[in-house]
């Protein structure tokens, strides 16, 4: 019980990683998750149960855990198979996750029951025994959830830790299977569970790189020597030129560009919450000598490859502040930015917690009476997370701005909106046409219309972004 419930655990907080590739990280990936997964759990606490009564639960538990092990392993070539097919829509999500982890919750949850069954040989002992196992499995569940939350995700590639409990789950059935039924497995057995398992492991990542929050992809720009194009999760975050920091690839990087220039020249002290490729960052050190450059990151594997594929160079004027950025602003010091760069993606939706009043309070406090905020956010068709966030940034700072795609565009597709604050008037922002139109004042006033303010209470920034 302790170890099939721990099993599960790690099998469902993986899941988001193996699925992150081909659906994104979202609300909507976690909910698709466990939602397949207490599904599974239900199922195969019925079925179990009902074996249980109809055969000796010694001959069900050896060969059970090891087909729960094989239908682990199969989750891998599945997710690879399928994946590629989909898309971030709910539907999809639900429908890959079920396609990969229902089997195997289905048939490792099956084991509870027969060990219940094996226990039960009184029944003035029914609820001595049921609460025993209820409590191992729960605190299985909870070794799971631990270990692999705050130890294997970030020691060790996804793919071997559930090959690694795939395995163990079949080592230990067939042990059950020989010592409680007093049979050996049929040779056909072996060699299936086998080619399960090298399927498995055969099927190599779709990154370069894998860390604790993101598969890295790092693809070369065949028309520019020094370009890189930076994926996450099969998203493109970031380009990078390594000869020419001052490149600017990404549209939303040159309207950002286009805002800072209102600012006084010289240097400045810069704060970017999310790094990702660390374009910007390196735009403002090269066009502004001298500026400072903070930057919060959550990822600190991201930014080790940074510094090993992209060149990103750190020192007194090129921060990294590694930690959760809604944590890390608290320690900020008020009044002590000219420039804040909000472009932390969690796929393609900002972060639920980076996105409400009280983040924008704490934003404001950082910055200076006459600096400047600046935010990418993705958005399209009634484009209502756009709104909502501009209503937000509306209750903290006296002015407001918002460059969106050209007009021929708009509402057809995801696309990319800078919007802009301050507490001091924008000033002249100049913004090339072919990338985006500058809205203000009245504009803005009616761009917002009656979006309901996000606040830490009500924040629902993924299902905003998800009408386009």
């Amino acid at each position: 019980m302790f170890y099939t419930s721990a099993a599960i655990l790690v099998l469902e907080i993986l899941a988001g990683r193996l699925m992150a590739p081909y659906v994104g990280v979202s609300l909507e990936t976690f909910t698709g998750i466990i939602g397949a997964i207490l599904a599974g759990i239900a199922l195969g606490s019925a079925v179990g149960g009902r074996l249980a009564d109809r055969r000796p639960p010694e001959q069900l538990l050896g060969p059970t855990l090891v087909l729960g092990g094989a239908l682990s392993a199969l989750a891998i070539p599945i997710i690879a198979v399928v994946g590629p097919g989909m898309s971030a829509d709910p539907i999809s999500i639900v429908l890959l996750a079920s396609l990969s982890f229902v089997a195997p919750t289905t048939v490792i949850s099956a084991v509870s029951p027969m060990v219940a069954k094996l226990q039960l040989d009184d029944l003035g002992d029914t609820g001595r025994i049921v609460g025993s196992l209820s409590a191992a499995g729960t605190f299985g569940a909870l070794a799971g959830t631990f270990v692999t939350g705050f130890v294997l995700v970030s020691a060790v590639a996804t793919r071997p830790i559930v090959l690694g409990v795939a395995a163990s789950l079949v080592a230990v059935g067939l042990y059950l299977w020989v010592r409680l039924a007093g049979v050996r497995p049929h040779t056909g057995i072996a060699a299936v569970v086998l080619a399960v398992f090298g399927l498995g492991a055969n099927i190599s990542g779709p990154c370069d790189a894998e860390t604790a929050y993101a598969c890295i992809d790092l693809v070369e720009d065949p028309a520019r020597e020094g370009g890189r194009s930076l994926y996450l999760d099969g998203l493109r975050h970031s380009y990078v030129d390594l000869d020419d920091p001052t490149y600017l690839e990404f549209r939303y990087f040159r309207m950002f560009a286009d805002v800072a220039t209102v600012l006084p020249p010289g240097s400045i002290d810069a704060l970017s919450i999310g790094g990702a490729g660390f374009a910007f960052p390196r735009y403002l050190e090269a066009t502004r000598p001298g500026t400072s450059n903070l930057i919060l990151e959550i990822d600190g594997a991201l930014v080790d490859f940074a510094r090993d594929e992209l060149g990103l160079v750190l020192g007194p004027d090129m921060e990294v502040r590694i930690g959760d950025a809604r944590v890390a602003l608290r320690d900020l010091e008020s009044d002590s930015f000219d420039l804040i760069v909000g472009d932390a993606f969690s796929g393609r939706s900002v972060p639920w917690h980076l996105t409400t009043t009280e983040v924008m309070a704490e934003l404001d406090r950082a910055l200076r009476p006459d600096g400047l905020l600046m935010m990418n956010v993705i958005d399209g068709g009634e484009n209502r997370f756009a709104r909502a966030e501009l209503a937000t940034l509306g209750e903290h700072f006296d002015h407001l701005g918002l460059i969106a795609p050209p007009a021929d565009t708009v509402g057809r597709l995801a696309q990319n909106l800078v919007l802009i604050a301050s507490d001091a008037p924008l000033g002249d922002i100049d913004v090339d046409p072919l990338d985006g139109v500058l809205v203000t004042g009245q504009g803005v006033v009616d761009f917002i219309d009656d979006a309901r303010i996000l606040t830490d209470d009500f924040a629902p920034a993924d299902q905003l972004t998800a009408d386009f």
